[in-house]
């Protein structure tokens, strides 16, 4: 993929890099909505779906809240979706080599959203006896310096993980030998077995949270068979 390429993925990847914290926070950076529309990009929404479920099963284990380090899942699910869906969900280990590139992007979003706090507070710093004086100015100029920054973090992160993943898991794939149903088999109980986990924290925390989990889970094997 030659540069102007890239640049959809990279406006993609920064507003849903930028919805996982900064703004607006309405889940569009979920790996489910981020790799379908990843893999939109790419010519093939159901291949996104596809790791995008997925990687929403690993994802289930993340909670970002707090000052806390945590995967940034919005810009890498659409490098993710993007991979997989150009590379074609028939060749086998596709699905593997493409989880495996969207979990390594995670990794490094989320150090340099650690990075961008670290910026934040030295712009904070320098704007002291502004936010001490509660100037509207200084507080909207660093809002939007913030957010800006967040936008750029976000499309540079998809851009260059893109063009680094994108080839190499095509070489990948290439020679991968192992039958595709043991390669999606392993993903599948992967993400079942971390979802798993999350879930069974969640119904010894929450009153009622495992009533839901089954009624939701009835509900959905329900519409499955009436299809």
């Amino acid at each position: 993929m030659n540069v102007l390429g890239l640049v959809p993925i990279a406006l993609l990847g920064g507003v849903l890099g930028l919805d996982v914290v900064s703004f607006p926070q309405a889940m569009i950076s979920r790996p489910l909505v981020a790799a379908t529309l990843g893999g939109a990009l790419t010519g093939a929404p159901a291949s996104g779906l596809l790791i995008g479920a997925s990687l929403e099963l690993i994802a289930l284990e993340t909670l970002p809240f707090g000052a806390s380090r945590y995967p940034e899942w919005g810009s890498a699910s659409v490098v993710g979706g993007a991979i997989f869906a150009a590379s074609g969900e028939v060749h086998a280990g596709a699905l593997t080599v493409a989880i495996l590139a969207a979990l390594t992007a995670t990794w490094f979003g989320g150090w340099t959203m650690v990075k961008l706090r670290q910026l934040n507070a030295v712009w904070a710093s320098r704007h002291r006896s502004g936010l001490e004086a509660g100037a509207r100015g200084t507080v909207i100029s660093l809002q939007l310096m913030g957010m800006t920054a967040d936008l750029v973090r976000g499309a540079l992160l998809s851009a260059l993980a893109f063009a680094l993943f994108a080839p190499l898991s095509a070489y990948v794939v290439a020679r991968w030998t192992t039958d595709d149903r043991f390669s999606r088999a392993f993903v599948v109980a992967t993400a079942a077995s971390v979802a798993g986990g999350a879930a069974w924290k969640l119904f010894h925390s929450t009153a009622g949270a495992r009533w839901l989990f089954l009624g939701g889970l009835a509900i959905g094997l329900f519409l499955l068979f009436v299809r």
